[in-house]
């Protein structure tokens, strides 16, 4: 599994100094990820397409680092309307529901861009043996 940190080409890493995931040991940790595309939200409205498109950018930070959806132990979501919990659960039943990760949801006041209604955060590992977590 490579080292160090892992970028995506975001405008957004070099200007605020963060990597898209960084990896640390057996540990791949992820930013939070938006459904943010070209500088451009995606999915206005539709929290449960925004939150596939999130988590979809997450995990290709995850597969960058040498590891797979399967290795993922943590999410976290950030929700900023109550009203989408079960959207947002939904998306994260149909990507991680054969994974079961510790998954941690919760209500935000609001993102950087109105038009954002969730962010995740993705930690996996993987031990230096190769066996998922």
């Amino acid at each position: 599994m490579p080292e160090g940190r892992i970028s995506s080409g975001g405008p957004w890493e070099d200007r605020y100094g963060y990597a898209r995931a960084v990896v640390a040991g057996p540990h791949v940790l992820v930013s939070g990820c938006t459904a943010t595309v070209g500088g451009e939200v995606q999915h206005v409205g539709d929290a449960y397409r925004q939150t596939l498109t999130a988590f979809s950018i997450a995990l290709d930070a995850v597969e960058k680092a040498g590891t797979t959806r399967a290795d993922v132990v943590r999410t976290r979501m950030f929700v900023v309307n109550a009203d989408d919990f079960d959207a947002v659960g939904k998306a994260h039943g149909e990507i991680f529901g054969d994974v079961r990760p510790a998954c941690t949801s919760v209500q935000i006041a609001g993102l950087v861009d109105r038009r954002m209604l969730v962010e995740v955060e993705v930690e996996a590992y993987r031990a230096a043996s190769g066996g998922g977590g």
